[in-house]
């Protein structure tokens, strides 16, 4: 049977195929919408932040670090330079995998554990693009080796960064301190943005002090990078403000000569212009060499430093607390005739000890055979501690600790230094509070002669004595003379307070030349000199207690168990110019400190102005070569300890020898105190 299909429908077919031609048209329309929306929401909506972000993978803004400001002494003398390293730098922008990066870097570059913890921990808080440094001062040795596979390292730069140099080494190091690398600790209190693209921030001394002043402003540059970080093109430039030079107002030959009298010995110097408070010399012995810490300071280093047992980094003059002795006899003795308690004419009958009533105790005098008969003035020429038990007695320490208070102890003096120390004032309220026991009498009287639980620091002594020569006006110490640059600090070198004495300007004359007699004649006397007038005091201040009814014999003991000598003075004694305390340690007696202090005031007095100690290529101004520096004479050759500056190479050379530089320990003890 035939089967019959039906006629092709035309009709139909074109509806159905306008239909399709109309769906794909939409479909095309819409897709084209689509895209359109999408490429003028890229290009005009949001055409800015792409474009930003476009840059940014090829234009990047890296910070520009300041140059850190100069420290020169009081005549130009540099003491603080800056000058280039070799650094190996990288981003976190730059690279992937941090870790393995620097894990590979560990033979090139021959990284310690110390410089891979110290990156980690600054690029952790870096921004993305920040450089940050991985290890400073490349030698030619790394740098050549880095050079072979730098095709490794994609995104690793060598470039060169500014850090500091110290050209005397030791000579300064307690006071002007060091810079070092930012650790975690300080990370977490700076200014991010501040300190972009610096590694370095001042860690003690002026360094640390005025480290606001001296690291001046960040700037920044524009440029244009490949994928690898690798600078193609410079856009643009804000220059960085370098920071403030300081001028202190230490004096170079000064501190040189003072170094020179502790040179072997454990101990402090200070010298200091009563007239103004300006620290000349600030020493402390045995020193270290700064140099070593401003680029990471090695753990077997470090370690020599921090377990050596003279403690050289310890700052005896402003952070050490000495028992004072009798060198604060001046002071308490003003306090008995503040409170009417004695006058220049009240004397006592000294058998060589004191008792307090109804008390066997016998608290001796350093003369067993007594002075006889005793009054204010020949208590200081002879040191006479039972004079002093009687005034203490009769003053109470109550009465004491106010007076003396005046004078600075038992707090800080202010000085612009960090890390200072209080020192002790001891008080019934004191020893309740810390060893919740009550006050003795018998206290009352050990404190009187610096003993006991008193404890002072070098510059303490200094500022005391400064205000003894002033006749009660009062100055702050400080090291900072002048600032030049682009912040503004005003240094004030003033007296800022006075002594409440209800005695006459007359006492204070009266006790002046009771300390000019101590040098004259008294237990200062072997310093004393024809060209000049020197006010004194020795002090001698016990390391091992003796018990009662035994002597002191020095035979017995071993070179640390020695007392300490102690000595301060002024000159001229009616004009003061300077101020000098000194704390030998273990020098066993004042009249041995004293004669370290006398080469300080014939330089002060007598040379400074016709012959000064300067270093060799002295100019004044800032960079390597004024300091008399060659690139090839960097830290990496100084020594780590020194106790005599001299041993460092760089220490400067004098133009002339001075004047009586060194004092020698005298063989035998020429004075009682």
């Amino acid at each position: 049977m035939k089967q019959h299909f039906p006629l092709k429908n035309v009709q139909q077919e074109k509806r159905i195929y306008r239909n399709r031609v109309l769906i794909s048209i939409g479909i095309v329309t819409f897709f084209m919408l689509l895209l359109v929306s999408r490429y003028a929401y890229l290009q005009i909506t949001s055409f800015e932040e792409f474009s930003t972000a476009s840059d940014q993978n090829r234009i990047r803004l890296q910070p520009l670090a300041p140059a850190r400001g100069y420290i020169y002494d009081r005549n130009g003398v540099l003491l603080a330079d800056n000058y280039p390293v070799f650094s190996a730098t990288m981003s976190r922008a730059d690279i992937e995998d941090i870790d393995d990066t620097v894990e590979r870097l560990i033979p090139v570059l021959s990284l310690a554990d110390e410089d891979i913890e110290r990156f980690k921990s600054r690029i952790k808080t870096s921004k993305k693009t920040e450089r940050v440094a991985l290890k400073l001062n490349l030698n030619e040795t790394e740098i050549a080796k880095f050079s072979e596979v730098k095709y490794q390292f994609p995104g690793v730069n060598i470039e060169t960064q500014m850090t500091r140099y110290y050209p005397h080494g030791e000579l300064f190091a307690h006071v002007i301190g060091y810079v070092g690398r930012i650790n975690d600790k300080e990370l977490k209190s700076i200014d991010k943005d501040l300190y972009a693209g610096t590694n370095l921030i001042g860690k003690i001394g002026v360094e640390k002090s005025y480290e606001e002043l001296l690291h001046g402003s960040p700037g920044n540059e524009s440029v244009e990078a490949d994928a690898h970080g690798n600078v193609l093109r410079h856009l643009g430039r804000k220059d960085p403000i370098r920071g403030n030079d300081l001028f202190l107002s230490l004096d170079y030959g000064l501190q040189t000569v003072a170094s020179e009298q502790l040179a072997g010995r454990r101990g402090a110097i200070i010298a200091m212009d009563p007239r103004t408070g300006e620290i000349l010399s600030l020493v402390s012995s045995p020193s270290f060499n700064p140099n070593l810490f401003v680029t990471g300071i090695s753990t077997k280093n470090y370690s020599a430093l921090r377990d050596n047992l003279d403690q050289p980094l310890y700052n005896r003059a402003v952070q050490g607390s000495y028992p004072p002795g009798s060198t604060i006899k001046p002071m308490f003795g003003l306090g008995g005739i503040h409170h009417g308690l004695v006058d220049w004419g009240t004397a006592i009958s000294d058998p060589g000890y004191f008792t307090l009533p109804g008390d066997s105790h016998r608290f001796r005098d350093h003369k067993k055979s007594g002075h006889g008969a005793v009054n204010m003035h020949k208590a200081q020429i002879v040191s006479c501690d039972t004079y002093f038990y009687v005034l203490s007695y009769r003053m109470g320490i109550e009465r004491m600790n106010t007076w003396m208070r005046q004078f600075g102890f038992g707090s800080k003096t202010g000085v612009d230094l960090p890390s200072e120390s209080e020192g002790l004032y001891p008080s019934p309220e004191w020893k309740m509070r810390t060893r919740n026991t009550k006050w003795l009498k018998g206290e009352t009287i050990s404190v009187s002669i610096g003993q006991g639980a008193f404890t002072a620091t070098p510059l303490q002594l200094a500022l005391a004595t400064a205000i003894t020569a002033n006749f009660g006006d009062h100055v702050t110490p400080h090291v900072l003379r002048d600032s030049k640059g682009a912040k503004v600090h005003t240094v004030h070198n003033a007296p800022d307070g006075k002594i409440e004495f209800n005695g006459k300007q007359e006492d204070w004359v009266k006790m002046r030349d009771a300390m000019v007699d101590v040098v004259e004649s008294g237990t200062g006397r072997g310093i004393r000199t024809p060209l000049y007038h020197i006010a004194g005091k020795t002090g001698t201040a016990q390391v091992k207690s003796i018990a009662q009814g035994k002597r002191y014999n020095e035979a017995l003991l071993t070179d640390r168990q020695l007392d300490h000598g102690l000595f301060v003075g002024f000159a001229p004694a009616e004009n003061p110019e300077i101020v000098i305390a000194v704390v030998w340690e273990n020098g066993r007696h004042g009249g041995s400190a004293a004669q370290l202090a006398r080469p300080i005031f014939d330089y002060w007095l007598l040379q400074r102005k016709k012959n000064p100690i300067r270093p060799a290529n002295h100019q004044i101004s800032g960079g390597l070569m004024t300091a008399g520096i060659k690139p090839g004479e960097l830290p990496s050759g100084s020594s780590i300890l020194s106790a005599d500056p001299n041993a460092n190479p760089n220490t400067a050379a004098t133009a002339a020898q001075p004047v009586n530089r060194t004092a020698q320990a005298p063989a035998a003890n020429t004075s009682e105190e």
